[in-house]
This record gives structure tokens, C-alpha cells and sequence, in this order.
């Protein structure tokens, strides 16, 4: 292989990899607004929405990227597709008891007697997940 060959190579491995890292800063963007509209609509801190929304990618086999743009549509036509709706609304109980078991959250959502949710980064978030 001659120096120039070696070149184009390299080139064309940098440019790959610059339009990975390109399609990754829009993955990141989409997906961070996603966490906030399950952050507000459901009333859960953005860690619990992050856990959520891996959830439903997981459980529903669909990638992280396309859950946070179903998220987005969510906020735009008013609904969850009927094989996402279910699954968020279980990620969404579960990431709730989750915090409850923590002991950050009482039985009712409402904080655990002498705990401050807030102090330890969770929001008080209803027990029922009326967001969905």
C-alpha cells in the first residue's frame, strides 16, 4: 500500500467517524428532551425517566432513540402507540416502587416519614402514573 492509499484510508475512517459522532449528538439531544417530557408529564426526577424510558426499550425490543421520538410525538399528537402505552405505564409503577423501596418515597408517593425526597435528588411523584 503506497502513502497516498494510506491517506485515503485514514480520510475516509476520520469521516466515518465524524458522522458517527454526529448521528450520537442528535441521538443524545432527542433522547435528553425525552427524559424531560417523562420527567414533567409523569412527575418522576430525570434518572427515574432515563430508567423508564431503557425500560420500555428493553421490553418492547424497539431502540432508545425511537422510544424518545415516540416520547416527542407523545407530546405533539397527545398519544403512546398501543404497544408502548402499556409498557411505560408498567416501567413507570415499577420505577415508583422502586424509589419506595429506597425508602425516598412513602405508599401513597408521598415522602417516607423523616426522608427529603428533594435532599436526595427524587421528586414526590403520585402513587397512580395518571400521565399515561
Amino acid at each position: 500500500m503506497t502513502e497516498n492509499d494510506e491517506l485515503v484510508r485514514r480520510v475516509a475512517a476520520l469521516e466515518q467517524e465524524v458522522e458517527q459522532l454526529r448521528h450520537a449528538l442528535t441521538s443524545h439531544a432527542v433522547i435528553d428532551q425525552a427524559i424531560g417530557v417523562v420527567a414533567a408529564l409523569c412527575r418522576l426526577p430525570s434518572q427515574e425517566s432515563w430508567d423508564v424510558l431503557k425500560q420500555v426499550s428493553q421490553h418492547t425490543n424497539i431502540k432508545l432513540r425511537e422510544v424518545a421520538e415516540l416520547v416527542l410525538r407523545w407530546v405533539e399528537c397527545g398519544r403512546l402507540p398501543d404497544e408502548v402505552r402499556p409498557v411505560m405505564r408498567a416501567a413507570v409503577v415499577r420505577t415508583r416502587e422502586r424509589a419506595r423501596a429506597d425508602g425516598a418515597l412513602g405508599q401513597t408517593g408521598e415522602p417516607a416519614p423523616g426522608r427529603d425526597p428533594v435532599r436526595r435528588g427524587r421528586a414526590v411523584a403520585p402513587a397512580d402514573p395518571g400521565c399515561l
